[in-house]
């Protein structure tokens, strides 16, 4: 109710003494006495004591003339949280020790093939030592540890469970033949032995996967949240236009619609030394002050808006992921208005799942994968959703650390699911789960000539957060 008065009184731009406060909030109905008393005196007062209330009361001021309400349009108290054991933050423990990749690959089965095991349609599985026993039909559940593909176009898989492993027979001829496999993904897999007891010949492939059931359920909030993704602050090419376009377009609008909550998932400056030569397509070449400029930028966005921040593989952090949070070192200049998170994480805003992800992984994703590319980053979020994984394939070109939990697994479905990385712009629906790719704000550079990518920048996805529904606004026009 506090906060209400207050947010009144802000907009009719008059200021309350602490007695004149006091004496609003012991009324019976604070927000309409607000209303009411504020609207007759905020025409020729502009710091309101509890005197100038009371000669209202008495009736030395027209407190009954008509004027229009400006009631909140809403609580403004931000619903806002890191779900725990999703951030990487503080709790890192990995050593580079033999025991510590064990401990990474078992969680990364344990949680998968739970999931796996769930499934309705899928039914008990067996450890594969002893379906490779039987002479009949048989369900197991292992991590892939090898994909290959015979002369002949036949896949023969590798894989394990937490105590043996086998090989299983995909015929060319199978529909399953059409299926992407990558190394470390968690399958199910139904079939039977072949009559020496070394080939599984695959009849049917499971992953874990969003249920087919799972939808998006209205809710009765009614505010909104926007991404903005690869800010790139310190690159000559930083879209610094459109960046003051946006500024002004939030602080017009926000408020208004409801746009309570910004989410910005990495590469929020362009970092020094990321890739050879870069210096010469950097304006600010001092990192500190990359992160200053990046405190004074965030600084134009309204202040109602809460704004979750997360690294990604330009920022300075350690480049395996998970990554922590940005350190205070870097971001002492930064509003309190801002939440420092790590990447990957799961947020809940306003009882909403958020699966904020900065999606260094793709990389690995568009190398192993044919079918993928760049120019579909929604496409590859599928892939994740349906594997659960963000990042799979280990030792490529996306570091990843051997923590004790896999924290690149997705064990909750998110209501929504965010990446950057590729500066591309798209959204989808997979299975009720809302896929995002957030843009850039930063222009084509050399790099990104030199290997004929177009990005799609200034582009900024919101979120209705009751609803559902998904507008992407641009900057560029």
């Amino acid at each position: 109710m506090r906060t209400d008065v207050l947010d009144i009184a802000a907009r009719l731009g008059v200021l309350l003494s602490p007695d004149a406060l006091e004496y609003i909030l012991s009324n019976s109905d604070p927000v309409s006495f607000t209303n009411t008393a504020l609207s007759a005196l905020s025409s020729d007062k502009m710091f309101i004591k509890r005197a100038d209330l009371e000669n209202c009361l008495l009736g030395d001021a027209p407190i009954f003339k008509s004027a229009v309400t400006d009631a909140p349009k809403n609580k403004r108290h931000t619903d806002i949280e890191v779900v725990a054991g999703t951030d990487i933050t503080g709790n890192s423990t990995c050593e580079g020790e033999i025991t510590d990749f064990t401990n990474y690959f078992k969680s990364r089965y344990d949680i998968l093939s739970r999931i796996i095991a769930r499934r309705s349609d899928f039914g008990v599985g067996i450890p594969i030592e002893r379906a490779m026993r039987l002479d009949r039909d048989v369900r197991v559940i292992g991590m892939i540890y090898e994909v290959n593909v015979t002369k002949n176009g036949h896949i023969i898989l590798t894989i394990e469970d937490s105590d043996s492993n086998c090989k299983v027979f995909i015929s060319k001829d199978s529909p399953l033949s059409g299926e992407s496999f990558v190394t470390d993904e968690v399958v199910g897999i139904v079939g039977k032995p072949n009559s020496r007891k070394d080939l599984l010949i695959a009849e049917e492939v499971f992953r874990p996967d969003v249920p087919r059931t799972n939808r998006w359920e209205p809710s009765d909030s009614v505010a909104s949240v926007a991404f903005l993704s690869d800010i790139h602050i310190g690159s000559l090419t930083f879209l610094e236009d459109r960046w003051q376009k946006m500024i002004e377009w939030l602080k017009q609008n926000a408020y208004n619609a409801d746009l309570d909550y910004l989410v910005l998932p990495g590469d929020v400056v362009d970092g020094i030394g990321i890739f050879p030569g870069q210096e010469k397509e950097l304006i600010i070449s001092d990192i500190y002050k990359q992160y200053e400029s990046l405190a004074e930028h965030l600084k134009g966005i309204p202040d109602h808006i809460k704004i979750i921040m997360q690294p990604g593989n330009h920022d300075a952090v350690r480049l395996a992921e998970p990554q922590p949070a940005l350190g205070n070192i870097f971001t002492k200049n930064f509003d309190s208005n801002i939440v420092l998170a790590g990447n990957p994480v799961s947020v809940k805003i306003e009882g909403r799942s958020i699966l904020t992800y900065h999606g260094k992984g793709i990389d690995d994703w568009v190398s192993n994968v044919q079918k993928l590319s760049y120019d579909n980053p929604i496409g590859i979020m599928e892939e994740m959703l349906k594997r659960r994984h963000m990042a799979p394939i280990y030792g490529q070109r996306n570091a990843l650390a051997p923590e004790r939990k896999d924290y690149m697994a997705m064990e909750e479905v998110p209501d929504i699911f965010v990446t950057g990385h590729i500066h591309g712009a798209g959204t989808s629906e997979y299975n009720g789960v809302k896929t995002i790719n957030a843009s850039a704000w930063q222009n084509q550079t050399e790099y990104q000539k030199m290997h004929n990518f177009n990005p799609d920048p200034a582009i900024m996805p919101i979120v209705h957060l009751g609803t559902g529904d998904i507008m992407m606004k641009s900057f560029m026009e």
